[in-house]
């Protein structure tokens, strides 16, 4: 992660075994406050990863039904640990974030989906070098203008090469 650029917009979706937790009291930066139960070490070390690298745990801030933020489920256990982080600059771009009732990757996990625009910047345009305008050489005044400064810049040179 430090490696990428800041400018660079980075999106990480994974199964961190771990969990945030529900609210988020000193840790607003990183995460909203609508997680699933408790935190647990592993989610303190995704909360810490999020700080350090100035990240988000997007699945946290926007309010579902607990069907649609339980990302793990088996044997009874409802839980969330599976997550998507992004850069915190870039949490304008997200517009929803849930899970997909009903559709699983594995036995137990469930996919969770980001709704996110991009805006793609134009880029500036470069100086276009100007055109030679070679039919001015036709006229004569123009022919001798080019030809002067042609010897200035060969040296001051009374006959030119035959390549010029």
């Amino acid at each position: 992660m430090e490696s990428i650029p800041t400018g660079e917009r980075v999106v990480i979706g994974a199964d961190f075994n771990g969990h945030v937790g529900e609210g988020n009291r000193g840790d607003e930066e990183v995460m909203g406050k609508f997680g699933v139960k408790e935190r647990n070490l592993e989610g303190q070390m995704v909360v810490d990863f999020a700080k350090r690298m100035d990240m988000a745990v997007v699945n946290t801030y926007f309010h579902k039904r607990e069907e649609h933020r339980v990302t793990y489920k088996s044997g009874g256990r409802r839980t969330q640990v599976d997550y998507i982080l992004c850069r915190r600059g870039d949490l304008k771009e997200i517009s929803d974030c849930k899970v997909v009732v009903g559709e699983s990757v594995a036995r137990q996990h469930r996919i969770v989906v980001c709704r996110m625009t991009l805006m793609v910047c134009k880029k500036k345009r470069s100086k276009i070098e100007k055109k030679t305008k070679w039919w001015k050489l036709k006229k004569e005044e123009c022919c001798e203008e080019f030809r002067q400064k042609l010897r200035q810049a060969l040296g001051g040179q009374v006959v030119l090469p035959d390549d010029w």
